[in-house]
């Protein structure tokens, strides 16, 4: 949930009696991506309907019930929407149940354009879900963008929050790679400008940030920031998994984020583009000015 999100809320009963012609749908409405795709289509002073598990009043400005794990409520969540914003949920690694069938439902609604959070490189990686959910949206007939986003600098505030926090450690499979973080809020803005502009329909963007950093220099940058040593471990693949399946993630998402921190070890997470200031007309957010807005969360 983003509080700054506009505190109008309508019953998934009234929305769908409402006529949604032109409606843009956002998959994720309620993390860290979702949410801010929202607030960037609201200052384009576009509203979109948030696709959300519970509807609940007061939170977000639109809600229709969707769930991916549901099939049976896609038919309705799609009923009258043009475009969609199509965000695999990470823990949801079979696409070809989860994701596919909504591909299909999308097309038959009448969608005409899906903008599709996906993984920069996954079209060297066919073993990622996210490539498979590229190569169906192409074969789908339906218009796409792909928004091939880098790491994102919200998993240092999320996913890595509470090791950063309470034992001062960055611990990821990444070995001595670089990284082209990118800031969540600018791939937002990408997002919005591919759901309200033409002249992107079946384009592929590779968003990154401006600069590559090691994890080292990442522990350097949160070390300045807060004031205190913050140290950066690079365990083996086997090990990392383990620890993250006893701490209770998913196998099919551990297998991903240790697929996502291979390729960040062997030199591939390292490219940086200039699509994301071209689509932006600004440089990208840089990973200091970011460290600097959310020292808080590492300092509870």
């Amino acid at each position: 949930m983003n509080p700054s999100i506009k505190q109008i809320s309508r019953s998934t009963d009234s929305l769908a009696s409402q006529d949604t012609t032109g409606r843009i749908l956002v998959t994720g409405a309620t993390g860290n991506v979702g949410s801010v795709v929202i607030e960037a289509l609201a200052r384009r002073g576009v509203s979109a309907c948030a696709a959300v598990r519970e509807p609940r009043p007061g939170v977000i400005a639109e809600q229709v019930l969707f769930d991916f794990e549901r099939p049976e409520t896609y038919g309705p969540a799609l009923k009258g929407v043009d475009k969609l914003f199509l965000m695999r949920p990470p823990a949801l690694t079979d696409v070809s149940r989860y994701v596919f069938p909504l591909i299909d439902e999308a097309k038959r609604s009448g969608v005409s354009h899906i903008v599709f959070l996906s993984l920069l490189g996954a079209q060297h990686l066919p073993f990622v879900p996210h490539r498979k959910v590229e190569l169906y949206l192409e074969r789908s007939g339906i218009s796409y963008t792909f928004l091939r986003a880098s790491f994102f600098m919200q998993n240092l505030s999320t996913t890595h929050a509470r090791e950063i926090r309470e034992k001062h450690l960055i611990d990821v499979p990444a070995g001595k790679g670089k990284t082209s973080f990118v800031d969540v809020g600018d791939l937002a803005e990408v997002a919005a400008i591919a759901l309200t502009e033409p002249g992107h329909e079946n384009e592929a963007y590779d968003l990154t940030g401006g600069e590559a950093l090691d994890y080292h220099e990442v522990a350097d940058i949160l070390a300045g920031e807060l004031g205190r040593p913050i140290s950066y471990h690079a365990p083996g693949l086997p090990g990392f998994l383990l620890r993250r399946i006893r701490e209770g993630i998913p196998l099919g998402f551990a297998l991903v984020m240790g697929a996502i921190y291979t390729t960040a070890r062997m030199g591939k997470a390292a490219m940086v583009t200039p699509e994301l200031e071209t689509l932006l007309g600004r440089p990208p957010r840089t990973l200091p000015d970011f460290v600097s807005t959310e020292r808080a969360i590492w300092s509870k």
